[in-house]
C-alpha cells in the first residue's frame, strides 16, 4: 500500500463548507515523520490513524481505538492519504459532508520504521514501526491480512509490540481527552457548533454529564508515562 494521491481526498470533500483543510501538493520533507491519531465520532466512533510518508500521511481507520495490551489485535481499514496539513485539524465537519462529526487531535508525535524498507514493508503487508507521542509510545506493527471484507477492502490489524509500554490499560477510556486543547467530544462539539448528544456518546458517561452540566469544568489530565501499570 503505497500513497495514494491527494486527489482522492479532495475529490470527497467540499472545501468551501467543510474547514478540513485542502492540503498542499505532496512533498518529501527531510525531518523526523510526524503521526497523528484522531479520535472521530461520524456514523460511528472511531480513530484515524495517520502516518507520514513522502508527503502524505498514509491512514486507517481503526473502530476499537489502539490497545497497549498485545493480546489485542485492533481492525485497521486503509482510506485515503490525507494531506500533512490535516494533523492539526481538531474541530466540526458539517452533517451532510463526507465524514460528518466531530474530530479530536487524540495523540500526536513522531514515529520511525523499524522495518528496513518502508515501501516494501507496505507492499508486504508487514510494517514495523516505533512511536513516540504523547499517549502512545514504543513498537508497534502494523499487519495487512489475506482477507477481504463485505466491500472488497483489505483490513489490517494495529498490534502493540510486547516492551516496557505494553499494559492492560484500556488507554482509549483512561485519556479521553484531546492532546492538543485538553477538551472531550463533547466540548468539541459544543464549542464548534457540533452535534453535542452525538459527540458525548464518543466520551466516558459521567465525564460527558459533568460538562454539560458545567460547560467549562475540566478534568485533570493523568500521566500514561506514570500511572500505566506494565504487563508482566
Amino acid at each position: 500500500m503505497g500513497p495514494m494521491p491527494l486527489a482522492q481526498y479532495r475529490r470527497k470533500r467540499r472545501f468551501a463548507v467543510t474547514p478540513e483543510p485542502r492540503g498542499a501538493a505532496p512533498r518529501r520533507r527531510a525531518r523526523s515523520l510526524a503521526y497523528v491519531i484522531q479520535k472521530h465520532r461520524a456514523t460511528a466512533l472511531h480513530y484515524d490513524f495517520r502516518l507520514e510518508w513522502k508527503g502524505v500521511m498514509l491512514s486507517w481507520a481503526v473502530p476499537k481505538g489502539p490497545s497497549l495490551n498485545p493480546a489485542d489485535k485492533r481492525l485497521a481499514m486503509p482510506t485515503e492519504d490525507h494531506p500533512i496539513e490535516y494533523n492539526g485539524f481538531e474541530g466540526v465537519i458539517p452533517e451532510g459532508e463526507y465524514g460528518g462529526g466531530t474530530v479530536m487531535i487524540w495523540d500526536r508525535g513522531r514515529w520511525r520504521p523499524e522495518s528496513e524498507d518502508v515501501d516494501a514493508a507496505l507492499k508486504k503487508g508487514d510494517l514495523k514501526l516505533r512511536l513516540d507521542g504523547e499517549k502512545l509510545h514504543g513498537s508497534w506493527v502494523l499487519v495487512r491480512l489475506a482477507r477481504k471484507d463485505r466491500d472488497g477492502r483489505v483490513p489490517w490489524l494495529l498490534i502493540k509490540h510486547r516492551d516496557e509500554y505494553a499494559s492492560r490499560t484500556k488507554i482509549a477510556e483512561a485519556e479521553p481527552r484531546s492532546a492538543v486543547s485538553g477538551r472531550l467530544m463533547v466540548e468539541i462539539a459544543r464549542d464548534d457548533g457540533g452535534d453535542v448528544a452525538r459527540a458525548a456518546s464518543g466520551d466516558p458517561p459521567a465525564l460527558a454529564r459533568r460538562a454539560l452540566a458545567a460547560p467549562r469544568a475540566r478534568t485533570r489530565r493523568r500521566s500514561v508515562r506514570r500511572e500505566t501499570p506494565r504487563l508482566a
